[in-house]
């Protein structure tokens, strides 16, 4: 680190600070991610340094495999530049601590393959400035990874253990409270309750459920986090075990040890067992509608694949009310127009959505035409592609193997053109042959 040390005597060593959290879903205001930057700004000043460009995930897993980091993935690319987008030099990187960067081998190699791509760099932490080029900073680097995937592993089967204790008790399930009770989570709600009796009683009479959902908009009815009821949520809602006061984990009804009783729940049923099984029994096995979250297996134990290329590939560019943005997950559905007959919607804000037919096409475009030269495909998956050879799921693999992510910037209200460059690329470092 000679050609560092004549740079210290010059100035101070301009670096890249990253932070990162895993969760932000209570105040939403990326409060953690803002502290995590100010203690780098007090720890590269302690060291000589100069921060000269900031990147942040908000509410971003290390741990879950599949999860993009737009922030991570962009200083990536920076640091194989050796600059930033405007031309700032970087010669490091402060962070709190190492598990902010990476949790898994995967995000470690990257990252290290990265930082050292040039010679001179540093690694800086509150504890002081790492040599990354070092036999001792590289195992101090590998400890840090084997005790962020040792925590994640222990912490994973410690809230497991955690949930199941919870409901063998019949405790109520944690998190925001569920509809048709109050927030102790054991009183009725006098209002929801009552509708979801009504929803349950009018499905077994052969109701559809869209019908059920369009009747709790009109009345002006909300979720528990605000959103508008929809066919899903309500199937979801009248088919949970804990309608009857039956306690079930990870979407399984749990039994009484040694019996073939299910286990109750601490809290005031709204129906009984008969009615919530006949309203059960109105949905065929795989139902969609029965599907719940993106990790749960159908009743037929089969896990939802998506039918769109774009579905969680997308993410919202739309801004929160503190200025950053929301980059949920945008997935597909239904639309209005023989134009458009599917949109990708965000998820978590909905405040952003684009043509399906549009973002498809802008990410073949992405993929084919605008891709750097270490992420292009071979001309054997492009033939196969164009020829209507590619099922969703290898177009799926084939963009992942190119995309880390893209970002959808919202569209111009009244503005019916179609705009290709609302899809903002976000493209991986390494990639295959081949997905």
């Amino acid at each position: 680190m000679n050609d560092l040390v004549a740079y210290r005597g010059t100035g101070l060593i301009p670096v890249a600070s990253y932070a990162r959290t895993s969760e932000d879903f209570r105040q939403r205001d990326g409060h953690g991610v803002r502290h995590q930057l100010r203690i780098n700004e007090r720890t590269a000043r302690q060291q000589g340094c100069r921060v000269v460009a900031v990147y942040a995930d908000n509410g971003l897993s290390a741990s879950r495999p599949g999860v993009a980091r737009p922030g991570f993935d962009r200083m990536l690319g920076d640091l194989l530049r050796g600059s930033t987008s405007d031309g700032q030099e970087i010669r490091g990187v402060v962070c709190v601590a190492d598990d902010r960067l990476y949790r898994r081998p995967e995000d470690f190699s990257r990252f290290y393959a990265s930082l050292t791509a040039r010679e001179g760099r540093v690694y800086v932490d509150p504890r002081g400035v790492r040599d990354p080029y070092s036999q001792e900073g590289l195992l101090q680097a590998v400890r840090s990874l084997d005790a962020a995937v040792t925590e994640t592993r222990v912490r994973s089967q410690r809230i497991t253990n955690w949930h199941w204790a919870r409901a063998v008790e019949g405790v109520p399930h944690s998190g925001p409270r569920p509809f048709g009770w109050q927030e102790d989570r054991i009183t009725l709600h006098p209002y929801e309750a009552v509708l979801v009796q009504r929803a349950i009683s009018d499905r077994i009479g052969g109701k559809a459920v869209r019908a059920i959902a369009r009747d709790w908009c009109d009345l002006g009815v909300t979720g528990t986090r605000g959103g508008r009821p929809n066919a899903q949520t309500v199937t979801q809602i009248i088919t949970a075990p804990r309608v009857c006061g039956y306690r079930a984990n990870k979407g399984v009804l749990l039994l009484v040890p040694g019996t073939t009783r299910p286990v109750p729940g601490q809290w005031a049923p709204i129906v009984p067992p008969e009615r919530w099984q006949a309203v059960c029994a109105t949905f065929s096995p795989g139902s969609l509608y029965l599907h719940r979250g993106s990790g749960a297996p159908r009743l037929t134990e089969e896990r939802a694949k998506p039918r769109r290329i774009g579905s969680g590939l997308l993410r919202c560019g739309s801004q929160r009310s503190d200025g950053t943005e929301c980059r949920g997950a945008m997935s597909a559905q239904k639309g209005r127009s023989k134009r458009s007959p599917y949109v990708y919607t965000c998820r978590s804000c909905s405040r952003c959505s684009i043509s399906g037919p549009l973002a498809d096409e802008a990410l073949e475009r992405l993929l084919f035409s605008a891709a750097p030269e270490h992420a292009r495909l071979s001309e054997t998956v492009r033939r196969r592609w164009t020829g209507g050879d590619m099922d969703v799921d290898e177009k799926r693999r084939a963009l992942r193997s190119v995309l880390a992510c893209c970002v959808v910037r919202p569209g111009v209200k009244g503005n019916p053109s179609w705009d290709h460059t609302r899809v903002q690329p976000v493209f991986r470092r390494v990639v295959g042959e081949s997905p």
